[in-house]
């Protein structure tokens, strides 16, 4: 989903959108290779405290 947007911001001609995407992959791919997950094993997600 964020490689579709960066992909529609650069062919678009949205340079920012485009490297927050990428930032936003970068975090993503970085948390995972951590071992970490967006979801707890409790089912609440961790920024927000939210259930899911």
């Amino acid at each position: 989903m964020l490689e579709d947007l960066r992909s529609y911001a650069i062919q678009n001609g949205l340079p920012a959108t485009a490297a927050q995407a990428e930032e936003a992959l970068r975090v993503a791919r970085a948390e995972l290779a951590a071992g970490n997950s967006a979801l707890s094993v409790t089912g609440v997600f961790p920024a927000t405290g939210r259930q899911n």
